[in-house]
Formats: C-alpha cells, structure tokens, sequence
C-alpha cells in the first residue's frame, strides 16, 4: 500500500476535485434542500425501509416514521443504528450500499442525536444491588484479617506463582517467569490455606460478560444460611491463629489491661468495621456489635473467643457481603449523580484489587477528597504498582479471553499426539501464553496493540514443541516431558507473526475447534465477541450443526464451502457475511494451534476475506493488519469489556458517551494500557449512578 501524503502534500487542484467528487457523492445520496435532518428520512429510504419498514420489520425494528426527533427520545435505538452503520452490519451486502462518504455523513448525523437522547433518557444503566462472588470474598476476607494464606482454594484462579515473579512497582517483566496452572494441575491446588473451611460453589461468567455481574449476583435464604457457615467456619478453624492472622495481636489478643474491657472492643471494632462495611459505621451499628461480644464475656468466653465470634458475624452481615450504591437526592431525579467518595474508593478497588479499599483510598475518601481527577489519577497509579493488582490479572483476562472453554477441549489422540503428553495435556500450557502476554503489556505499559500483534510472547519448551513448523524447538531434538507442578516460560521474540497475540495462540485456536476439525463460525463469533465487543446473537434452533466428518461427496469440498449452505438462509445470512470471515481468517491453524497450508482432502486452505466491508486481507498477518488499520475500533471494544466488568453490568446507550472520550484519550498517548485504565477509572460511567 503506498504511502498517505500529509495534506500539505497534497496539490490545491487535487484537493479542489476531492471536495467536488465528494460533494456530487452526497448530492446523490441526500436531497439538495433542506437542513442536516432532512437526510436521514432520505438515508432510511434508500438503504433501510425495504427491510425495516412497510411491509416488513426485521429484528423487530420500524423506521418508517423515524426522524431527528423521534431519534432524541429512543436512545437504544439511536444506539443500534449508529452501531450496525459503523461496523457496515447493514444494510446487508445484497442490497444497495452507501457510499463511504454517505455513511461517514450519517454517523456524523447521529452522534449528536445519540448525545441528546441519552440526556432525554430517564433510563440510565445502573449496577444493581449484587454480593461478592466467590473470588471477591476471599480477597476481602484475606486482606480484612491480613491473612498470610488463603481462605479456600480457587480454581478459577488460572495462574499460580512462583518465585515472586509479579512485581508491578518494577514496571518490568522478567526474562523467565515460573508459574503453574491451577485448573488442569492438582499440585497447584496444594498451598497454605485455612483447614476445614469449604469454599461455595464457583460464581459463573454471564454470557458475553463476567462473573461479577450483578444481575447473576444473588443471595437466596439457602446460600445466605451457607455465608453464615462459611463465617464461622473461618473464624473457627485450627489455622485461624496468631502465626497466620496478621491482625491478631491488634484485634483478637486480649489487651494488658483489663480495667474497660467494653472500651477496647468499642476502640477495636470501630476501624475493623469500618473497613469490612467500606463506610464509617454509625454509633447505633458499633453499639449493636460492641454489645454482641461483651455479651459473649459475659456469658463465660475468653476475649479472643468473643471476638472471633464478633468477626464471623462481620464477614456473614449484608453490609459486607453486598456491593451497592447508596441512594441519595431525589427519586424522581432524571440522570445520572456522581458517586459518594465512599462509593468511589469501593469502585476502584474492586475494579483493580478485587477486594477492600485499603486505609489510604478510605481516608481521602471520607476527606471528600478521592473524587478530584488529580487525586484519581495519581490513585490509579498506585493501585497500578500495587501487587495486588495480580487479582485484577487473575479475574479479568481469564474471562475476557473465554479460556475457560480449553478445560472441555478434547482434540482426537490419534490425529494430535503432540497435544498430550503423559496422562497430561498441552492445554496446561497453552492457557498461560496469552495470560502472560496481557501481564507483560499492563506491567510495563504497552500499547494495546501489542495484544494483537505482539513483537514478543512467553513460551515453555513443551509449547514450543507444540507449536511445530511455527514453534523455535530444534527439528529433530525429542519431545520434552514438562512436568505439573512447576512451568518455565521464557521470554521470546516474535519471528513469525503468524503466531502470538491473543487471537493467534494455540490455547484459542483448541478452545475454537472441535475434536476433529477447526470450527471456522465458532472462531469468528469468538473474535466478533472477544474482539471486537459484538457477539453474534444465538443461531435459529432449527439450524442443523456441520457434521464433523464428512460424507463421501464432502470430502472434495473445502470447509469454506460447506459452510456455505448456513449462509443461504435469510435469518442466517446477517451474521454470517459479519463472523464467517473473521473465523475463515484463522483457518490457516488446525484445532491445535498448528499451521497447515491445505486440508486433510489435498484441498487449500483460503483466508481471504473482507474486514467490515472495508478491509481485505489474504493471510493471517494481514487480517492483524486490518484490524489495526483502525486502532481505535479495537480500543473501544476492549474499553468497553473492562467497563462492564469495572461496573458489574451490561453497558447502555449513555456509557457509549463515556467510550467516545476514553477512547480519545486513550489514541492521544499511544493507546497505552495503563492509560486506558486511568481513563476508565476518569469517565463518567464510572464516576456516576443512576
């Protein structure tokens, strides 16, 4: 592609006949007289109407009467049309298309629609009332007693370290990182924890989404009785002592003098509650507890006793169970408020920490203080270079990444020897490739767009082995064994950018596949969803699914051509123009991650597609390309899953305000990550309630 010229490159006569060709193509396009407004009926009746109107409502969507003003009180759907018109979703190839410049005229048409709908809306997204999952509440149990192990073991918890890799403060990296793999290796599960305490079932990732989403988030009577348990279980096991509780001589070692023993409970509780409630606590609150534990030492207990019956209650109490935003002003107050202070700091820190704001965060809160930009910034820097940030790395890029699914994957033993090795499987090291990549960009404050097309990834030599003709392993050294407990992986270069990323690893392309061959439609929907933040909706339930072997007059046919059939259907059809070249990008890997130029058939393989009508590519390298070509597409979309997932909803039209500007700020400094964090933690979404 050649290079652009600057526009001071440009001659005067070329820019002169740029601006006419353009002005002829939106004459066309739009009628000559009237205001801006007067072209959306004439857009809508030329590109939409035959599909969305008259005698047809496809998606359930009527714009035959939609105008500027009709726009300004339906956010939702001002949201859905500048969404399908900027992805080039609609309308669909088969029908007349818009010209470039049309549709740029029609999103800049409906950006400001979409800004005035949302300050008309009544409706803001809220985060509904929600507990901890199961993850939250050992962090904040674990940092409320300052516990030197954990609670209960969490497989969910990908990543185990070793040797202290994980130092933020460093900003750096190390050349060689020693890790384990929790769910697919039982040694990892092995590691100081309270005896005798049983963790409640694992909280699920909402479709699409995490699994701190508060409408997943419930507490019926049967798991409130369990939290009850579960607090006392805690308190009361064996390991629960001096050597493992930081806090214990401050909070449960009976006190020298004995002359106000109501006294130090009342002077001991008041700042554990309050940082067990993340609020100062209310005089009648702190009599109420402080009468429950005299009344234990009344009643006969020792003082340690009395107060670990205190602290189970704390742990088990609605006030530290739920995360929620306080209701303050005016019910009937239109839009969205900011945030208390005190709310803020519990934002941040289950954002970043997942977990407790600690003293520093709850003082500048209850100083009024935390809610200056100024003071948000330099917060989020800290929190940054904390090493409690590894839960951040622990929970976030797990789910975003849907790595998980490689837990099911169970590719043919006879087709894929080198997938197994032992009783064990590579899976153990392919789920910890892109982990580390997204670690190594966060620590050291890389653009985003190493994500996708990384100079470097970290590799263990069995990984390596694996990867085959794209791995480095020396071509006829044996396979190496790579035992379960403890994994090595080393730094490396990049020398095929074919390989590396998050989308071009071995864990994502087995997780996508079926046991005997790629799954081109699943691939595509992962990258639609992961990437680009635009899941497919379900397919039809009559939809048959492709056999995984084929027939006799199949075995000719390239996959490509198979799938085919799928996109003949009308209903079909809209999701299949947008996901089938996304997958059929990625077909060039088998259903282990390993390169091949042809099908088992002789058949070759085909990459070639067209990102969002605009794009083409015809390799691997070339679809990353594209995706980079617009930057500012894939920082949205990664915007917008670590919105969601800072805010434990799904996000509305209102928060699409919010990514316009992150998303701006973020292009300004190179799309670094940390920034896009800082400007996460800045925006209105999350300084806001509803």
């Amino acid at each position: 592609m050649p290079p652009k010229l600057s526009k001071f490159q440009v001659l005067p006569w070329m820019a002169i006949l740029s601006v006419a060709t353009v002005s002829v193509t939106l004459a066309n396009e739009f009628p000559a007289a009237g205001d801006a407004s007067d072209r959306l009926p004439s857009f809508l009746e030329k590109h939409c109407i035959r599909c969305h109107g008259q005698d047809a409502t496809e998606g359930d969507v009527d714009l035959t009467s939609i105008d500027r003003a009709s726009l300004t009180q339906n956010a939702d759907l001002t949201q859905q049309l500048t969404h399908v018109l900027d992805n080039r979703e609609m309308p669909p190839e088969e029908e007349p298309q818009p010209t470039p410049e049309a549709r740029e005229a029609m999103l800049e048409l409906l950006n400001p629609i979409l800004h005035e709908a949302v300050r008309n809306s009544s409706e803001h997204a809220r985060s509904p009332i929600r507990r901890m999952n199961r993850f939250q509440y050992n962090n904040a149990v674990t940092d409320l007693f300052d516990l030197r192990c954990i609670v209960f073991t969490l497989p969910e918890r990908t990543m185990r370290i070793h040797k202290g890799y994980f130092q933020p403060e460093t900003g750096k990296m190390p050349e060689t990182v020693t890790v384990g793999n929790r769910p697919l290796g039982k040694s990892q599960m092995i590691e100081p924890r309270l005896a005798g305490v049983a963790a409640f079932p694992q909280d699920l990732r909402a479709e699409h989404g995490f699994d701190n989403r508060g409408d997943h988030l419930s507490l019926s009577p049967l798991l409130m009785d369990e939290f009850l348990k579960l607090g006392q279980s805690i308190t009361e096991s064996p390991d629960f002592n001096r050597k493992r509780v930081g806090i214990w001589p401050t909070f449960f070692a009976p006190p020298a003098d004995t002359s106000n023993i109501e006294g130090v409970i009342e002077q001991r509780l008041r700042p554990f509650l309050e940082k067990a409630f993340r609020q100062p606590v209310e005089e009648e609150l702190l009599d109420r507890y402080v009468d429950f534990t005299f009344g234990h030492i009344e009643r006969g207990h020792d003082f340690s006793t009395a107060m670990k019956s205190v602290a189970s209650a704390t742990i088990s109490s609605p006030q530290f169970l739920y995360l929620y935003d306080r209701r303050s002003g005016a019910a009937d107050s239109p839009g969205p408020e900011e945030v208390s202070d005190i709310e803020l700091a519990s934002r941040l820190s289950f954002f970043l920490w997942g977990s407790l704001p600690d003293q520093e965060l709850m003082s500048l809160a209850k100083a009024d203080r935390l809610n200056s930009p100024e003071t948000l910034r330099q917060q989020a820097d800290r929190m940054l270079h904390d090493r409690k940030l590894k839960r951040f790395c622990d929970s976030f890029p797990t789910q975003w990444l849907q790595l998980d699914r490689i837990l099911s994957s169970v590719p043919n033993r006879e087709q894929f020897p080198r997938f197994y090795y032992s009783k064990y499987r590579t899976s153990m090291h392919m789920m910890l490739e892109p982990l580390l990549l997204f670690e190594t960009v966060l620590i050291e404050d890389l653009p985003i767009t190493q994500l996708i097309d990384p100079d470097f990834t970290y590799r263990s030599p069995k990984l390596e082995f694996a990867y085959g003709p794209t791995g480095s392993w020396p071509e006829g050294k044996p396979m190496p064994g790579g035992g379960v407990g403890v994994l090595n992986f080393k730094r490396a270069p990049i020398t095929d950018r074919r390989v590396g990323g998050i989308i071009t690893n071995a864990a994502v392309m087995t997780m996508t596949s079926g046991p005997d061959r790629t799954q081109p439609i699943t691939r595509g929907a992962w990258v639609a969803g992961v990437i680009f933040n635009d899941p497919p909706d379900p397919p039809p339930a009559d939809v048959p699914t492709l056999p995984e072997t084929s027939g006799e007059k199949e075995e000719a046919l390239t996959l490509r051509q198979r799938l085919a059939a799928h996109r003949k259907r009308a209903d079909c059809r809209g999701c299949h123009e947008q996901i089938d070249p996304l997958g059929f990008a990625l077909e060039n890997f088998d259903p282990v991650g390993q390169w091949r130029e042809q099908y088992n058939n002789g058949a070759s393989i085909n990459p070639s597609g067209t990102l969002f009508r605009e794009h083409s590519f015809s390799s691997v390298i070339e679809f990353k390309e594209a995706i980079l070509a617009d930057k500012n597409r894939f920082c949205r979309a990664l915007a917008g899953h670590l919105l969601s997932f800072a805010l434990g909803r799904e996000l509305g039209p209102a928060d699409e305000l919010s990514l316009d500007a992150i998303v701006q700020a973020v292009g300004q400094e190179d799309y670094k990550m940390q920034t896009l964090i800082r400007e996460i933690i800045l925006s209105e979404s999350f300084r806001t309630k509803s």
